[in-house]
């Protein structure tokens, strides 16, 4: 028989519980304002995602870079492109580490910021949530870069696959408003085995990949565009040792004293690349005394 007491006794148990469970629940995140909203950075707080909005993004310019003049361009072009709302590739920027990849992504922000272009920095682990960050920002009128940096996977991990189908292996389109620029040290940002090439196969004097190698290549092969970074040789160190000590305030005599100790620098460090020379003029300016 129907008892309207213990269905009430029920609906308050119900209510408490809850209440308890809301309570363990993180606050809603607001929506960022991307008015105001250059960039943010996409982090998981108790099983849950959200943007978190980066409060000082980092200056840099197009001009800081030095040296890298193909490779601005090239993406220049292609984001130039993109916030005109004409048809633009996602892209993939690899070579020596140092080299200043991560360094143009940011200075094309800060190039186009005005223009509508906006970045979501997602972390490697977190790639498995693009579908439903590219869903919070769709339809939207600016233009978003979802920005990987130092992307490389091992085999068999789910957030190469979640990356290869929002790359272009869904059933849905991806929006127009959204591209993907990833830097990586390795090419096919998978680690490459002697033992795969034992699978490459002849057939009519061509050469037929095996499908290991075949797997790993599809990943990058989905970038629209490949922009490939080198070693600096020592003329271009010392020219971007030479921009970033200016950019400090000291003389070209002082900047040409300061050769043979950014040549050493180098030398302890084992690396001739952009990252080396800017470190080297922080400490060169700092020892000097000089403020930011």
């Amino acid at each position: 028989m129907f008892d309207p007491a213990q269905l009430e006794r029920l609906l308050d148990r119900a209510e408490s519980v809850l209440t308890r469970l809301e309570s363990r629940l993180p606050p809603p995140c607001p929506t960022p304002d991307w008015q105001h909203t250059l960039a943010c950075r996409w982090r998981r707080q108790q099983g849950y995602g959200h943007l978190i909005p980066v409060q000082q993004v980092h200056p840099i310019r197009l001009a800081d870079l030095a040296d890298i003049d193909d490779q601005k361009e090239r993406i220049t072009a292609n984001t130039r492109q993109f916030v005109a709302g004409q048809p633009a590739n996602n892209v993939l920027l690899t070579g020596t580490r140092g080299s200043g990849k991560s360094s143009l992504v940011k200075a094309v922000l800060n190039e186009y910021a005005a223009q509508g272009l906006r970045l979501i920095e997602v972390d490697k682990d977190d790639l498995t949530d693009l579908a439903e960050i590219v869903d919070q920002v769709a339809g939207r009128p600016e233009k978003f870069l979802i920005f990987c940096d130092d992307l490389s996977f091992e085999s068999g991990e789910n957030a190469y696959k979640a990356l290869k189908s929002v790359l272009d292996g869904s059933v849905a389109a991806p929006p127009d408003n959204v591209l993907i620029y990833a830097t990586s040290n390795r090419r096919h940002l998978m680690p490459e085995y002697f033992s795969e090439n034992l699978e490459t196969t002849r057939v009519d004097g061509e050469i037929h990949p095996g499908e290991a190698i075949e797997e790993k290549i599809s990943l990058s092969e989905r970038f629209g565009l490949w922009i490939s970074f080198y070693p600096f040789d020592q003329d271009s160190y010392l020219h971007i040792v030479a921009h970033w000590l200016k950019s400090y305030g000291f003389s070209k005599k002082a900047i040409a004293a300061a050769e043979r100790e950014a040549l050493n620098w180098a030398l302890g460090r084992g690396s001739r690349s952009g990252r080396v020379a800017w470190q080297f003029a922080r400490d060169y300016a700092g020892r000097a005394g000089v403020r930011p």
